[in-house]
């Protein structure tokens, strides 16, 4: 399996997104469309990089009762997408839901569960949460969950890529946000790692935003991440 790097496009305007996007000339990075590109572009502007060959991540996070889920995913599916997430805390039925919503649509982009995010610390699950277990053994639980139900992958913290393989299998995906070269600052992240700590400990996609798009030389720090997948120790 071709091991990628998704470029989060966290711009204010599809404009923005596009200009910098034209940056790459001829290349074509894949890339990770979120909620605000999305609520400002639309499935127009998902479809405008489609027909221009991007590969796309479309991080969603759907999480609602699962006919609704199955529904808002076979739309999605009309589409050449590679990714799609839900919340794995929206239980195995909306999960299964969400992959049938795939596997019954003309393209079928893979699901992804979200097990606890990035930004969430342990006194975030204990006590806004309410969840009397320890961050590691959610996030495992959840991924377990997610398997089990039929999803392709889970999206989650570099530290945490072994234990799902471990409770899953070696081809679950493993696609880790929260990437950041060394010395780079954490921003809003709680649990960080650089691009070679990620494939190190098994990510089988990443997804870089600000490191990258607020690089001064955005082209060539895309490609810093690109040498690692080829076993260059960029920090």
């Amino acid at each position: 399996m071709e091991k990628k790097c998704y470029i989060a496009l966290d711009f204010v305007t599809t404009e923005e997104a596009i200009d910098f996007l034209d940056l790459f000339h001829d290349d074509l990075p894949p890339v990770k469309i979120g909620m605000s590109l999305f609520y400002r572009g639309g499935l127009g502007f998902v479809e405008e990089l489609c027909q221009k060959g991007y590969d796309i991540f479309l991080d969603l996070k759907s999480h609602d009762i699962p006919n609704t889920v199955y529904l808002g995913v076979s739309q999605l599916s009309q589409f050449p997408i590679d990714l799609l997430t839900v919340h794995a805390l929206g239980g195995s039925d909306m999960i299964k839901a969400a992959v049938s919503g795939s596997k019954e649509a003309p393209y079928h982009p893979k699901i992804l569960a979200i097990t606890q995010l990035t930004s969430t610390t342990q006194e975030q699950l204990t006590n806004e949460q309410g969840i009397n277990e320890s961050l590691n053994d959610s996030v495992s639980r959840l991924a377990k969950l997610a398997y089990s139900a039929g999803a392709d992958g889970t999206v989650s913290a570099v530290d945490e890529v072994p234990r799902i393989k471990a409770v899953t299998e070696k081809n679950f995906l493993c696609v880790t946000p929260g990437i950041r070269f060394e010395g780079g600052a954490h921003q809003d992240q709680k649990r960080v790692a650089t691009p070679a700590q990620a494939f190190k400990n098994g990510a089988d996609h990443l997804v870089v935003g600000r490191p990258i798009i607020h690089s001064e030389d955005p082209v060539r720090s895309y490609h810093q991440v690109i040498k690692c997948l080829e076993g260059v120790d960029y920090k």
